[in-house]
């Protein structure tokens, strides 16, 4: 039986690799009842009763493309590893359907417009909390999941099955390693820390607004905290800065609805990110 199990997994795994997915792993669905990081209403076994295992799935996201953000360059990379795992993730769980198992996929965001995170700033399902569970990195100061390869610039989605698959070994070692740069990277100072909590507390709301101007101005979503992170041999594969100061401006000023203002701006890019915010939510 144990056999069997693993060469299902070796199956699934082989398939994802060879659809481009960089990270993989399963999470037996016990783990949410005993780590109990999120409410009982979120877990994948009081949704769908007949779960066993979820599988997560990762797919990179290029340092050189995400320190333009707020930009349409980073715009187009964000919607297309989702519309990868997308499409990724169906075919795994129709393979396990074929195999004779059940099996769907929970979408990465799962919300028809971002102005229902301003209104409720929660996700039906955390592929986070998931991603940890499944052995994939540790969760960080700014909420999201810290790998030892990208770092947070990663993008996930989650397998629901009742398929048995051995599980995989969730990381002792924090990933994370607290400096702060993603605190320091928010324009909208959404994140607030006391040496020795867990993560930062964050304000949820600031954030889903920040993001609801960013939609409008076509240059959706942020990811400033991530860029920021310098966890990753991803990192080190592009250096310190993956694009120049002039190379961040010059992505920033096309395709968005204020295409044309930004290089009239003075300061440094960073502090370009800080005055809208303050223009905009004060």
């Amino acid at each position: 039986m144990a056999s069997e199990k693993a060469r299902l997994k070796d199956k699934i795994v082989r398939k994802a690799k060879a659809l481009d997915i960089n990270l993989i792993g399963v999470a037996p669905v016990k783990r949410w009842q005993e780590q109990h990081l999120n409410d009982e209403e979120f877990w994948p076994q009081n949704i769908w009763p007949w779960a066993k295992n979820v599988i997560v799935l990762a797919m990179q996201i290029f340092p050189g493309m995400i320190e333009t953000t707020p930009s349409v360059v980073y715009s187009e990379l964000y919607n297309t590893t989702n519309r990868l795992l997308d499409d990724v993730s169906y075919r795994i769980a129709n393979f396990l359907n074929e195999e004779g198992y059940r099996a769907h996929f929970f979408p990465r965001d799962c919300y028809g417009d971002i102005s229902a995170l301003v209104k409720r700033p929660e996700a039906a399902f955390s592929h986070v909390i998931a991603g940890y569970y499944a052995g994939l990195g540790t969760i960080g100061l700014n909420h999201t999941l810290i790998t030892k390869k990208y770092g947070p610039r990663i993008r996930l989605v989650s397998i629901i099955t009742d398929a048995e698959l051995p599980a995989s070994r969730m990381l002792k070692e924090d990933v994370c390693i607290r400096c702060q740069a993603c605190i320091r990277a928010c324009p909208m100072q959404a994140f607030t820390w006391k040496k020795g909590e867990p993560v930062a507390n964050m304000d949820k709301h600031k954030c889903a607004l920040y993001h609801q101007q960013l939609k409008q101005e076509f240059h959706y979503p942020c990811g400033r905290c991530a860029a920021a992170c310098p966890v990753g041999l991803d990192k080190k594969r592009y250096g310190a800065n993956a694009i120049s100061a002039e190379g961040i401006l010059h992505c920033r000023d096309f395709g968005a609805a204020d295409a044309g203002e930004i290089k009239k701006q003075k300061g440094s890019v960073v502090r370009i990110a800080g005055r809208a915010a303050k223009k905009n939510f004060g």
